[in-house]
């Protein structure tokens, strides 16, 4: 549904995006990840056709977005940064216009106001202007807007921005549901909602993609990825450490606090294919030792800590898949 190859766009002398190539099909939701300044805004306006590149090629359903720009957009529903909309207008006049832009009149355009108001939740603003709106109805207003032709293709640029928890819950699952059906892009800087929507993530950072994985590979970058974390009485933090230290398929041992009555360590595995093989290792030396296990859980890693990793040194930033 979305191809983009060898997307390049410069702004003056700095090249804010520099060689972006990805596809998404149907179905899938991509998640569009990366620190400020990194690209991911001018990449989706780019996609949407918002900009032009000064390189490369989108096309959307197949239809090129230079050559073909009207059946290009008219596939597309985009939710661009800040919500922009018209003050001047009440929800259900706003969303009236854009349905008459995207050509609906009559009952078409009735029902298509209908569906999104109650969709995204706006039954108790539908006749407020947009400018008395807080931030979280404004950003709900915008987000009907782009989904108010029932499109295939979805560009969403920080779509929960600024809304409440409940409000952000709400977002994701409907982000979810049409992921379903649809084709899905969209930016974020909450990497929970990677694990809570995204079946694929790619990383942007200076203009390039540094990575192009799923949630569950990405948590497997993480250092912390197949450890095993274990609390246990009966035993110094110091001697747990020396004793597994020697144990099968160990690579490291540290302590992540000490206290004066509990071991708290943290056990790294030789290798991150041993599938719970090291936490029934240290359950049972623990067992043959007679250490009490207060707790023992195999850690899925952080995607926080691959996050700064990819994006805060000089050793990732080629392309990877």
């Amino acid at each position: 549904m979305i191809k983009v190859d060898n997307l390049k766009k410069s702004f003056g002398a700095k090249r804010a995006v520099d060689g972006v190539s990805f596809t998404v099909e149907r179905g899938e939701v991509l998640g569009f990840l990366g620190p400020n300044g990194a690209g991911k805004s001018t990449t989706m306006r780019m996609v949407t056709g918002f900009i032009p590149p000064s390189e490369g090629k989108v096309s959307v359903g197949g239809f090129d977005m230079l050559e073909q720009p009207l059946p290009a957009k008219r596939l597309i529903g985009y939710l661009p940064e800040n919500a922009p909309s018209y003050n001047d207008m009440t929800v259900h006049g706003f969303l009236s216009f854009t349905a008459e832009i995207r050509g609906m009149t009559g009952d078409t355009k009735k029902k298509a106001v209908d569906r999104v108001v109650e969709m995204c939740f706006l039954e108790s603003v539908i006749h407020q202007s947009v400018d008395t709106l807080s931030k979280g109805y404004r950003h709900r207003t915008c987000f009907a807007q782009s989904i108010i032709h029932d499109p295939d293709v979805l560009v969403l640029d920080e779509p929960t921005d600024g809304l409440d928890p409940n409000q952000k819950h709400e977002v994701r699952s409907l982000i979810r549901r049409m992921g379903e059906k649809k084709a899905i892009i969209f930016s974020t800087h909450i990497l929970e909602e990677v694990d809570a929507v995204c079946s694929r993530a790619i990383i942007i950072d200076r203009g390039r993609i540094v990575a192009n994985w799923t949630p569950a590979q990405l948590r497997q970058q993480s250092e912390l990825a197949g450890a095993v974390t274990l609390k246990a009485t009966g035993v110094t933090s110091e001697h747990a450490q020396e004793r597994l230290r020697t144990a099968a398929g160990v690579k490291n041992v540290s302590v992540v606090q000490k206290l004066p009555n509990l071991a708290w360590l943290r056990v790294y595995p030789a290798s991150k294919e041993m599938n719970g093989a090291l936490a029934r290792e240290v359950a049972s030396v623990a067992a043959s030792q007679g250490w009490k296990i207060e707790e023992l859980h195999t850690e899925e890693g952080r995607l926080d800590e691959v996050f700064r990793n990819i994006t805060m040194t000089d050793t990732n930033k080629a392309p990877q898949s």
